[in-house]
């Protein structure tokens, strides 16, 4: 029933104290598995998606009445996510007081340990491999390959240019190939 209701409609409903509970029941539950993936594959650990998706959906209800529209309802909610991510792991890294690489290690290390994860040998290589990226690489190249979005819908929710989206995509490209490569 979620995926009838545009989001339009769930917006004007939200912003009705007689339906707000359900329409943003619906917005969860149109958005929060893709949502969900998203963010797992920034954090790897199932319990740290979770609890992200939970902050992230609550800014949501939080922020709905004063969604402008300007972008579709998706990109923002994506949007919102992608900022909880990255500030979750800038807070991780300084709370840790951990360079780069032992969070990198660390993220792999999870990886290997994560009873949700039961990928083969090639997708257990491709998840250390990104891994092993910088957040916002690993972002990028995330976005763009596995939830197909478009440079302009990236460069909208991370607030950066088309060509330093490519940019970065095409080196985090060459340095999963090289990671591969060398395992």
């Amino acid at each position: 029933m979620h995926s009838e209701i545009n989001d339009n409609l769930l917006i004007e409903m939200f912003k009705s104290s007689d339906s707000k509970n359900f329409a943003f029941n619906q917005i969860v539950l149109k958005y929060q598995e893709r949502v969900y993936w998203h963010i797992r594959k920034m954090v790897i650990n199932h319990d740290d998606a979770d609890d992200l998706i939970q902050e992230s959906f609550i800014k949501v209800w939080n922020s709905l009445d004063k969604f402008r529209s300007e972008s579709s309802l998706y990109t923002w909610i994506y949007r919102i996510a992608t900022n909880e991510v990255l500030a979750f792991l800038k807070k991780q890294k300084s709370c840790n007081h951990i360079s780069l690489q032992d969070m990198e290690n660390n993220l792999r290390e999870t990886l290997k340990q994560d009873i949700y994860f039961n990928g083969d040998d090639a997708q257990i290589k491709l998840n250390q491999a990104l891994a092993s990226l910088p957040p916002k690489q690993r972002l990028v190249f995330n976005m763009k390959y596995f939830d197909d979005m478009k440079y302009e819908e990236i460069a909208e929710i991370l607030n950066t240019s088309v060509g330093a989206l490519k940019a970065s995509y095409h080196i985090a490209t060459e340095k999963i190939k090289k990671y591969i490569n060398n395992i």
